[in-house]
Order: C-alpha cells, then sequence, then structure tokens
C-alpha cells in the first residue's frame, strides 16, 4: 500500500519537481508565498499537472499551459501529458504548434469562428488550411530562428 509521501513522491518524479522540493528547505512542506512568486512559471504549470494526477482526472482541460514557460518545460509537460493521460480526455487551448501536432483533432477558430476541424495531418495536407498555413509559418520560423 502506497503512503501519501510515497504517492507524492511519485507524481513529483513523474512532473520532473522532485529535486525542486528537495531543495527548499521544508521539502513537501515548505510554504508557497502568495500567486506561488518563489516557483518559477513552469514549476507553478507542472504543479497543476501534479495535481491533476493526483486526483486521477478523467478529462484534463490546458488553457495556454505552455503559453509562459520555456520549451525545456513544455517538453516535460508534453512527454507528461502524453504518457499519464494517454487514456483520458485532453482538450488543450494552444498557440504553440508543437504541443498540438499529436493530438487526435485539432479545431482551428480565426475571428472567433470555427474554420475547420479534423487530424491535424489531414489539416495540413488539405488545401487552404488555416492550420497548415500555421504549421508552415511556425516551421519556416523555427528554421530562420536556428540558422542565426
Amino acid at each position: 500500500m502506497w503512503t501519501n509521501c510515497d504517492l507524492f513522491t511519485k507524481v513529483l518524479g513523474k512532473c520532473q519537481l522532485q529535486e525542486a522540493v528537495q531543495e527548499k528547505e521544508g521539502g513537501l512542506d515548505s510554504s508557497v508565498v502568495e500567486d506561488g512568486a518563489n516557483w518559477s512559471m513552469g514549476q507553478r504549470q507542472l504543479f497543476c499537472l501534479g495535481r491533476a494526477l493526483l486526483r486521477r482526472s478523467r478529462v484534463l482541460v490546458l488553457d495556454e499551459a505552455t503559453a509562459s514557460i520555456d520549451n525545456a518545460t513544455d517538453l516535460i509537460l508534453q512527454k507528461t501529458i502524453r504518457t499519464e493521460f494517454a487514456d483520458c480526455t485532453v482538450i488543450t487551448v494552444a498557440h504553440r504548434i508543437p504541443t498540438v501536432m499529436d493530438c487526435t483533432k485539432v479545431l482551428s477558430i480565426s475571428d472567433g469562428k470555427l474554420v475547420e476541424y479534423d487530424d491535424p495531418m489531414k489539416l495540413m495536407k488539405r488545401e487552404g488550411s488555416l492550420f497548415g498555413k500555421l504549421v508552415k509559418e511556425y516551421w519556416s520560423h523555427f528554421q530562420s530562428a536556428e540558422s542565426h
């Protein structure tokens, strides 16, 4: 039988937060200041993910969960979501293309209106697709940034 401490430690490990918590003076009992300001934005997002893991949520809604975090933390978050919530419904609101590329369906919205809804790969192949245009634009900027 798992103790609460064992479960917390396991979840912290899955969210890549175990070391950060151990570095705090009180460990799991360390205080959190107003608005969580003593943790980075990425760590706060990972804690939210940990809370969903502890609750064994069947539906996970992420609204711009990766908007204010670095790419490394985004990768941790995405990997954890893909592995730990594989049997759950995950609804993601995102602007980062890599965040939604392996989703089952993508819904594109422009000016508050539904533009398209389908498998990401089908949308990328569709002539005039907004999502396809966004993917091309993203990769163009990504490749341009890598060459500098």
